[in-house]
C-alpha cells in the first residue's frame, strides 16, 4: 500500500525527533527551562476576539507545503507577524516543521519576542519531547492531530500539555475523529478541511462535522478559506473562528489581505 502524505511526514518527524534527543536530551532541555515565558492564553484570546469582533482569526505563517511547494519567497516571520497583529488577528499559527514546510522552531521564538499575540506551534506532534520543547521555546498552544496518534497517545499528550500550561488545538477530519476528540472534553477543536491523505480540500467538511460538536466547544475551521464568500458561508453555519494561511501567504501584504477578507463579511 502506498504511503500517504501524512505517513511520510510522520515517519520523517519521528526520525527528526530521535536526532534532536541525541543532541539535546529531555533532561538537558528541562535544565534549560529555568526562565520560562508565561503562556499568553491562546483560547482566551480567541474568546475575547469573538466578544469584540464576532469572529476570531488564527493567522498562519508558512513558507511552503508538501502539496503546494514554495508558497512565499519573501518569508520574513517578524514582519509578517507584525502585519497580522496590526490587522487584528487574535492569534498566530507558525509552521515549525522543517522538511516539508520549511519552518523552524526558531521562527516561533523570534516572533514570540516581537509581538503580543499568543502563538500556536503548528507541527506534527508524535513524541512528548516536542511538547516540552514547545513550552520551552515559547509556544502558547500546540496542535494534536487525532489521525496521527493512537488514542492513548492523544490522551497522554493532551494532559501533558495542560500540565505544562499549554492550550491544545485538537484537529479532526471526520466523524470518528470527532468522537475520539470529544472524549478528551477539549475546549478547542479544529476541523481541517484538508484531507491529510491526499491533501484535497473541501470546506464542506467544517459544515458537516461542526454539527457533531457541542456549542460550548470552540470550533475552528482550518484550510481552504480563500474568500469573503467562504467566510460568510461558514459564519452562517455558526463558525466564528478561522485558521487562515495560504490565502494570506500568497498576498503581497498578508496583513492587508487579512483585513480585506473580513471587511465585507
Amino acid at each position: 500500500m502506498k504511503n500517504t502524505y501524512l505517513d511520510e511526514i510522520l515517519e520523517v518527524t519521528r526520525a527528526s525527533v530521535a536526532e534532536k534527543k541525541k543532541i539535546l536530551p529531555l533532561s538537558k532541555l528541562n535544565n534549560s527551562s529555568k526562565n520560562l515565558w508565561p503562556t499568553r492564553g491562546f483560547i482566551n484570546a480567541l474568546e475575547n476576539s469573538i466578544k469584540r469582533n464576532q469572529v476570531a482569526v488564527i493567522a498562519e505563517m508558512k513558507k511552503a507545503s508538501p502539496s503546494q511547494g514554495l508558497i512565499r519567497e519573501a518569508y520574513v516571520p517578524v514582519e509578517i507577524a507584525k502585519q497580522y497583529q496590526q490587522a487584528s488577528a487574535a492569534c498566530l499559527s507558525i509552521l515549525t516543521d522543517e522538511p516539508f514546510f520549511r519552518g523552524s522552531i526558531e521562527h516561533l521564538m523570534i516572533v514570540r519576542e516581537a509581538v503580543n499575540l499568543p502563538v500556536l506551534r503548528k507541527d506534527f506532534i508524535v513524541d512528548e519531547y516536542q511538547i516540552y520543547e514547545s513550552r520551552y521555546k515559547g509556544a502558547d498552544c500546540i496542535l494534536l492531530i487525532v489521525s496521527a496518534l493512537s488514542k492513548n497517545e492523544l490522551q497522554d499528550f493532551y494532559h501533558l500539555a495542560l500540565n505544562l500550561d499549554l492550550d491544545v488545538l485538537v484537529e479532526v477530519h471526520n466523524q470518528k475523529e470527532v468522537e475520539t476528540a470529544l472524549d478528551l472534553k477539549p475546549k478547542l477543536i479544529g476541523i481541517n478541511n484538508r484531507n491529510l491523505e491526499n491533501f484535497e480540500v473541501d470546506i464542506g467538511t467544517t459544515i458537516r462535522l461542526s454539527e457533531e460538536i457541542p456549542k460550548e466547544v470552540l470550533t475552528v475551521s482550518e484550510s481552504g478559506i480563500k474568500s469573503s464568500k467562504d467566510i460568510k458561508g461558514l459564519i452562517s453555519c455558526g463558525i466564528n473562528v478561522f485558521l487562515i494561511g495560504e490565502a494570506l501567504m500568497r498576498a503581497e501584504n498578508p496583513g492587508s489581505e487579512l483585513k480585506n477578507l473580513f471587511l465585507y463579511r
